[in-house]
């Protein structure tokens, strides 16, 4: 029997979810609507009475602010709404991960006292009234398509309240698949055209040469009759292969022999690999000098020292291209899939923390700028902000680190990173924590959520650009309380010495993870049919290369399967014994016993082809703007409202970062916790004295004139960031996530060598930099071919590198924070300013780029940031912020506006070479601080600082003004201004 469950809000309160939905409409549609009320919808599909499924209903509403309605019976306070002009029912497309169904449909269990079947099932949707009677049902159509609901994975009906009248159908999203098991073989023996049409057609994302590779590696192949196979490669075969060459999975680009020229200079080089070149290389070279990496490049996620008791684990990934397809499913399916790559390091890590990165295209973009089959920013902002929100706030970890960038040129794809950090018990059940091994005859056990087409090809989809063949399974959609209760099970699993290996079901899915553990003991051997699954009509392929979220892949010793199991059943969560590891050298892959794939490891892990590609640098030249006319003061103004300088915070509160109570400096900061901060630090456990601080830095802006110059400003941001909160230089690493544009010179892609050049150089960077400062990379990540070419216009966006850094704080009572404390208190400005605006906040407001992009000078950074770390720990400084975007302007006025105090600047004091007024205020140089330090303190900091380019150029005041003067004359900035500025561009947005 199926059965509607209607849960309405109750007319005499507010529906902030429907004033929600009115505020976006009147923003960006000007419609006339006069009202909006919203209902959850839960349809029961199942074996019961109407009795049951109002008992159902009386325990899914809050009795206070809401009623149910069940067919013709209702609860007692139960409402009806006024007859609406148009209703909008947006559901899920058959298939799709309903997150609130499934829980609904365990809840339901849970009310009736019996688990619900297989055929059994609870769907959620939602609806959405909407008054106004000059409300066309065209324009509701537009509200439903491009504000409500992604059809890509849901379905939307509008209906006039006459419709509603006549009864709404029921949302029954049924998958009616069934099982009709086939295996295709491959013809390999045909032409080098018909080789790709093969790729193409599969969304293989396999070259020629890899083609090649995989038609030689089948001709020779031996004894493939023994096991029931013919001479071509199975789709289970191909499919394995394509993802594991992927450009997502392997690195391709990455791996490549590059021919790079410097035209500036005349300088050829042959690079092996840039990531063995530069990124591996250098964290080697660091480790000599250090004491503190643990497990680099090798596992999930980067293992540092913390102290006896646990290690760090951080990992940093992007979900790019999902996003770009359904903003909430991709963005999602990245923290809860980046959390796993945490848990499934070692033994397996206890979560921390969460952090979050965005770079979009502006939400106030007109409509005609953007092309067809690709979504509006604002709502690709709104849909990876919800996704990470509940995917993280649901799983109960904090976000300590969050930013926003906005450029054009993401419009054709955003780029979404999502990280976590996590602890490691040094050691578990007598064995380093960061350590894992399998040996021969330990069982695949599969753990988790089940398998369904979501997520398939999203390792090779991921590996090109986007384009109006994107294919839509590759989205998932996440269930973070499904996770929730996994990770419960893997820590006492863990401490309980269950399983000996462990790993997460990420890109590729079990093809991956379980074809890399494969690597350990040299062989495998699984029977997909025993895989447990959504629902029925699966071929052996989907469910090896599926993506679908929440699952864990272990190596568990025969003797401890029924223990594992057992306690898997108590934490209610399936796990499911698939095969067995061998040391056979194969990857043998069985469906009902019948052999579907067998690939010796060796080939299928070293069998690509290396690419050999090409790099020409030859540095572009820019126009310089005009700068005599302007006005700094109303600049700055302007300037605080940039929606790369504004405040995020309407999205960012809605993250939880108070849900473990381990917060010590907050994202926001100052008198009303209402200015961004320049890093956050967080104890590991309650009452603790040590704890963690996590810094970003991305200037992409820069790649414009030099990605060299880029990256190394990057590494100095994040590590100057981290000393601004009271950090030390001496504990400090850094993660790199490249995201690029299509590198590899092509018709469609004429300046790919170009392109490669600042990739080389940005690596070049990375290396001179992370070993001058002895910081080192301990785990990153790279996204290529971040292009589209929907509607018809290629957009690739500019070279994007992200630097993550974590640092370890002894006491962090001794923390600090940007804002002024004490009227009184003088300003310092630490560093030299350079006349440095090339690539710079001010010069983009001016549309301009420049060509004198800022640079670093390691030697001199590292004098300052000792000496400013000398100050912070003997508890000198009221306040310290590092200037970034904006310059010191910037800083001058987050220092007052975080205190509500004011600030009284001589510009002349300001130590600068060769800089005009706006230009020291404007100018990002780097390796710069401003500090207010009470008068008492002015001796022992000046002696702190002895030797390091410092001066004192001002004085915190009670005026609430910005006052800025020089030789040249003085001007006041009101902070109300200021302020309203910055709080004003994203506000409610």
């Amino acid at each position: 029997m199926n059965y509607r469950i209607e849960i309405s809000p109750l007319p005499q309160w507010r529906d902030a979810r429907g004033e929600g939905v009115k505020k976006q409409i009147e923003k960006f549609f000007g419609f006339p609507v006069e009202k909006v009320w919203t209902r959850d919808i839960y349809t029961i599909a199942a074996d019961i009475t109407e009795k049951e499924a109002q008992k159902v209903a009386e325990l899914l509403y809050n009795p206070v602010l809401q009623g149910w309605r069940v067919t013709a019976a209702k609860s007692e306070n139960f409402q009806e709404l006024p007859e609406c002009e148009y209703l909008v029912a947006v559901g899920f497309r058959p298939g799709v991960t309903d997150n609130v169904g499934r829980s609904a449909k365990s809840a339901v269990g849970d009310i009736l006292g019996r688990k619900l079947g297989e055929d059994e099932a609870v769907f959620s949707s939602t609806e959405y009234l909407f008054y106004g009677s000059k409300l066309t049902r065209e324009q509701a159509g537009t509200i439903a398509s491009k504000l409500l609901a992604n059809e890509l994975i849901q379905t939307v009906r509008v209906l006039s309240g006459e419709e509603v009248a006549d009864g709404i159908p029921m949302n029954l999203p049924f998958v009616t698949a069934v099982n009709d098991v086939k295996v295709r073989e491959y013809d390999l023996e045909v032409s080098d055209d018909e080789l790709m049409e093969i790729s193409r057609k599969g969304i293989l994302a396999l070259s020629l040469d890899e083609m090649k590779a995989i038609q030689n590696y089948f001709r020779k192949a031996e004894n493939r009759a023994e096991y029931g196979l013919g001479k071509n490669p199975t789709d289970v075969e191909l499919e394995v292969i394509a993802q594991t060459w992927s450009e997502h999975c392997k690195h391709k680009i990455f791996a490549a022999k590059v021919d790079y020229t410097d035209e500036e200079t005349g300088e050829k080089q042959e690079i092996t690999s840039c990531y063995k070149t530069f990124i591996q290389k250098s964290t080697k070279e660091i480790g000599e000098k250090v004491d503190f990496l643990v497990s680099v490049f090798k596992d999930n996620a980067g293992v540092i020292k913390f102290n006896d008791k646990v290690d760090l684990v951080y990992k940093v990934e992007t979900h790019n291209s999902p996003s770009a397809l359904d903003p909430y499913g991709g963005a999602m399916t990245g923290i809860v899939g980046v959390n796993r790559d945490p848990l499934g390091t070692g033994q397996g890590a206890d979560l921390l923390i969460n952090v979050w990165g965005y770079c979009l295209g502006s939400p106030f973009t007109d409509d005609k700028d953007v092309p067809e089959g690709l979504l509006h920013p604002r709502r690709l902002r709104d849909g990876v902000h919800k996704g990470v929100i509940d995917g993280g706030n649901q799983s109960g970890i904090p976000y300590g680190n969050g930013f926003e960038y906005f450029d054009a040129r993401y419009i054709g794809k955003p780029l979404v990173y999502c990280g976590t950090v996590g602890t490691l018990p040094k050691t578990v059940n007598g064995v380093p924590g960061w350590t894992k091994k399998i040996e021969p005859g330990d069982l695949i056990v599969m753990g988790g959520g089940r398998i369904g087409k979501d997520g398939i090809h999203g390792a090779t989809f991921s590996s090109e650009e986007l384009h109006k063949d994107s294919p839509v399974q590759a989205v998932q959609i996440g269930d973070p309380i499904t996770q929730k209760k996994l990770g419960d099970f893997i820590r006492e699993a863990r401490d309980r010495g269950l399983y000996r290996f462990i790993t997460d079901n990420g890109a590729g899915g079990l093809s991956s993870s379980v074809g890399e553990m494969a690597e350990h003991c040299n062989g495998c051997r699984m029977d997909l049919a025993k895989a447990p699954v959504k629902y029925a009509g699966l071929q052996p392929w989907e469910i090896l290369v599926s993506e679908a979220q929440e699952r864990m892949s272990f190596a568990v010793p025969p003797e401890k399967i029924e223990e594992f199991k057992a306690l898997a059943a108590e934490r209610d969560v399936e796990v499911s014994v698939l095969g067995e590891f061998t040391d056979d050298g194969k990857f043998h892959m069985q469906y009902d016993g019948k052999t579907v794939c067998l690939l010796d490891l060796e080939f299928m892990h070293d069998g690509l082809p290396q690419m050999h590609l090409k790099a020409v640098w030859k540095a572009p030249k820019f126009e310089e703007p005009d700068l005599s006319t302007r006005d700094y003061a109303e600049d700055l103004v302007k300037m605080m409202g940039r929606l790369n300088l504004c405040s995020d915070e309407y999205k960012a509160r809605q993250y939880d970062h108070e849900v473990k109570g381990l917060s010590v400096v907050k994202p926001f900061v100052g008198k009303f916790r209402d200015v961004q901060g320049d890093a956050t630090v967080t104890m590991i456990e309650p009452l603790s004295t040590e704890g963690v601080i996590l810094s970003s830095a991305l200037l992409p802006r820069y790649s414009d004139i030099d990605t060299y110059h880029m990256a190394a400003s990057e590494i100095d941001l994040g590590i100057r960031r981290v000393i601004a909160v009271g950090g030390k230089l001496d504990r400090l690493a850094c993660l790199d996530n490249f995201c690029w544009p299509d590198p590899v010179r092509s018709e469609k892609t004429p300046d790919g060598e170009y392109k490669l050049a600042q990739l080389v150089r940005a690596n070049q960077a990375l290396a001179d930099y992370t070993k001058a400062f002895l910081v080192p990379c301990i785990s990153g990540k790279d996204s290529m071919k971040n292009d589209s070419t929907r509607g018809g216009r290629k957009i690739s966006i500019p070279p994007s590198l992200l630097f993550s850094m974590i640092a370890k704080m002894d006491d962090v009572s001794k923390a600090v924070t940007p804002d002024a404390k004490q009227p009184g208190d003088l300003v310092y400005v630490i560093g030299m300013t350079r006349p440095e605006l090339g690539g710079s906040e001010y010069f983009a407001m001016l549309d301009a780029l420049g060509n004198n992009v800022p640079k670093v000078d390691a030697g001199k950074a590292k004098a300052i940031y000792k000496a400013v770390s000398a100050a912070t720990e003997a508890e000198l400084v009221h306040s310290l912020t590092t200037p970034a975007l904006g310059g010191l302007a910037v800083a001058f006025a987050r220092t007052a506006m975080a205190g509500r105090l004011g600030l009284e600047i001589d510009l002349d004091a300001i130590p600068a070479e060769n800089c005009s007024d706006l230009e020291k205020l404007f100018s990002e140089s780097n390796s710069r601080f401003v500090a207010t330090v009470p008068p008492a303190n002015r001796a022992a900091f000046e002696e702190k600082l002895k030797g390091v380019t410092c001066a004192l150029v001002g004085t915190v005041t009670m005026r609430n003004e910005l006052i800025l003067r020089s030789r040249n004359g003085r001007k006041t900035i009101a902070l109300d201004a200021l302020l309203e500025e910055y709080k004003g561009t994203l506000d409610s947005i």
